[in-house]
Order: C-alpha cells, then structure tokens, then sequence
C-alpha cells in the first residue's frame, strides 16, 4: 500500500514528507493506522548524528493508532483493537525480561538497525529500504511494527493523549519512581523540563518529594514545570544548588535527573554537586556516542557514596506501565493534555522541530 510518511535521508538534512510503500505484516508483525505521534528529541537526534543510523529512515518513537491488520502468529490483539506502540520491544523470554527488566530486552538491540527483526525492511521510497526509527517509524500515517512492540490498551482512551505514553512520561515518571526510587519527603532536581523532564516532575511529586526543583534557562518552561508540580525553579545550576541548600539546611538534593536535550558530560558533576550524601543522578538524556569522559569528584563520590545510574525507559515495563499510566490519567492523577502545547500535521514537522529547538513547546504532537 501506499502511505505518507517523513523520512530522512542523511545526517543535518530536513524530514522529507512523501509517499512510501508499505509492505503488508508478516509473521508476528501487527499493521497499526497511527493516530498520533509526538515529537521527541531523540528523533532528531538522527540528524544531528547524536544516534546514527543507517538511511534514510522514517522517524517516529512515540504513537499511538489502531491495529489496521495483523500477520501470521499474532493473537495478542486484533483488527480495530486500540494500542500504543512501545519503542523499546519486549519478547518476554530472555533473562531480561525473566527477570522483570523488559526495558532492557534482548531484541532492544535491534532498535537502530534500520530494518525490522528479519533483518528486510516493510517502507519502501527511491528504489531503497526504509528503516524505522525503534523499529516503529510513527511519523506515518500506517507502519508495521513487531507485535513485541505493540501494547494493547482499554477502548475509548485518548489516542492522541496515549501517544504521549509510548515514551515521554514513562522515561521521565520512571527516571524518578523506578530508578531513583524517590521516597515520601525526598528533594529531587530536574534539569531541564521538556517532555520527559515535566514528566519527571510528575513522577516526583506523585512519589511525596517534599521539594522539586525545576532547572532550565527558559522561561517558559520555568512557569510550565509549577504547573506539573515544581515547587521552586532556577535557570542554572548555580541558582538551583542555592534553592537546595537553603530549603534543605545544606543536606543537599536526594536525587538529581538529567533530562536535558542532550547529556553532556559536564552535567554529571553539576548533578553530583547539587547530591547530598547517599545522593543519586540519574542520566536519562542521551549523551554524544563518541564522549567518553564525565567530570566530577571522585572524593565526594565515595566518602558521601553518591551514585550515578543510567536510565533507559524510565526502568519501565512497557505491558505494565503503559496501561497504568492511561489510567492514573483517566483518574486525574496524571497530567497529559497540559503536556501537548501544539498540534501539527505530518506536512510541519520541521516546524514542530524548530518549535521544539527553541524551546517553545513542552511537547509537540503530529496528528493524522
């Protein structure tokens, strides 16, 4: 069949939006009709190069849609059923996934091959294979994905809502709930607020943190971050450490997230400055593959046994949390629509980019 969808043919160029050929689902492949998808960072994290790839490469993370058709072997969900897709694929077999760490799946290693599992690719354009992004390519109209990577969930849900659910809020909630572990009466910083880093926000206040400090040298989103449960901001991290050091009679912050746009290794020590003892930072952006070095102290590291811990997925279980997350939303408890600060179609993505490069939306939602 054929579909439109936006795809990008080398490092620093722009999204192209054509039409593609689509190749029907094979075996345990589901074909979804997208609804919506947001517009992530770490989708233009291919262009910049930050996440190579082989191209061209239709982007997209982060969607949610309607199983169109399903291939040979599939019974999880059927025609109609309403699903978000998961960039991060679980098999539920391997010692990963045994062990309740689905974030960490042994087919993840597939995520930025280019074609799907079978190693062929199901987009077509210019006589080339097309590869997704994570295996799921959502900004397209229709995609076929693995049905390790669909999540089936209750009819009636917002679809442009729980596209919002495929990535930001699980990676950013988790950072907090799950890898910081954050406790009732914690004071946790965030550094910088986009998509995920409001959604960390969230995860701090529903986990008790008596203060959450919002860093980022944008306005905007300082008056954002109050809204999804801040309680002090500051535009750098000088002003933070100050906010923390006084609110806390200088114990300092029980766990600092990075979730800036890109993790640079001079954030590290920044993060492990503004930690007290047995402080955590949590590194859940995602760095330049080619830096290898981190600053920080070394003597604090140790006599204050401070840490620093990776985040992939916010240490989420897709088939878990992804359900439960649409349902602390249908209950109140977790905010979605104040997430969305505009609605583009397929044809402006590379406005939603600039948009997202000035730091003018939280998040930025492609509607089919």
């Amino acid at each position: 069949m054929r579909t439109k969808a936006a795809v990008l043919w080398g490092v620093g160029e722009k999204w192209q939006v054509e039409e593609v050929t689509l190749d029907p689902p094979g075996p345990n492949e589901v074909m979804v009709k997208l609804t919506a998808s947001g517009l992530c960072h770490s989708d233009y994290h291919l262009v910049s190069g930050d996440i190579p790839v082989p191209f061209p490469v239709i982007g997209g993370h982060e969607g949610a849609g309607v199983v169109a058709a399903v291939g040979p072997g599939v019974t999880d969900v059927t025609e109609g059923d309403s699903v978000v897709l998961s960039f991060l694929p679980a098999c539920g077999k391997c010692s990963y996934c045994a062990r309740g760490m689905t974030n960490l799946c042994d087919l993840g290693a597939a995520i930025i091959q280019g074609p799907q599992l079978d190693g062929t690719y199901r987009f077509h354009a210019r006589g080339a294979g097309v590869g997704q992004m994570c295996l799921l390519g959502t900004f397209s109209e229709y995609t076929v994905v693995p049905i390790a990577s669909v999540v089936k969930i209750d009819p009636g849900i917002r679809l442009d809502r729980a596209a919002l659910v495929g990535c930001c809020v699980p990676t950013g909630f988790g950072s907090v709930v799950n890898t910081a572990q954050v406790r009732p009466g914690d004071t946790v910083v965030v550094l910088g607020v986009g998509g995920i880093g409001s959604n960390a926000i969230q995860g701090a206040k529903a986990a008790g943190a008596r203060h959450i400090v919002a860093v980022d040298p944008v306005d905007y989103k300082r008056d954002r971050a109050v809204e999804f449960g801040a309680t002090h901001t500051a535009a750098t991290v000088d002003e933070a450490l100050g906010v923390v050091v006084e609110r806390t009679r200088g114990q300092l912050a029980d766990t600092c997230v990075i979730t800036t746009d890109v993790a640079e290794g001079a954030y590290v020590g920044q993060a492990l400055s503004l930690v007290g003892k047995r402080g955590k930072v949590i590194v859940t952006a995602i760095g330049h593959p080619t830096e290898f070095s981190i600053s920080g102290s070394l003597f604090e590291l140790t006599l204050y046994e401070k840490s620093i811990h990776g985040a992939l997925f916010g240490s989420s279980n897709p088939r878990h949390d992804i359900p439960r997350y649409l349902e602390m939303y249908n209950l109140g408890q977790l905010k979605l629509d104040e997430l969305v600060t505009k609605e583009y179609s397929l044809d402006d993505i590379n406005e939603g980019y600039e948009d997202m490069l000035a730091g003018r939306n939280i998040r930025g939602l492609i509607k089919f």
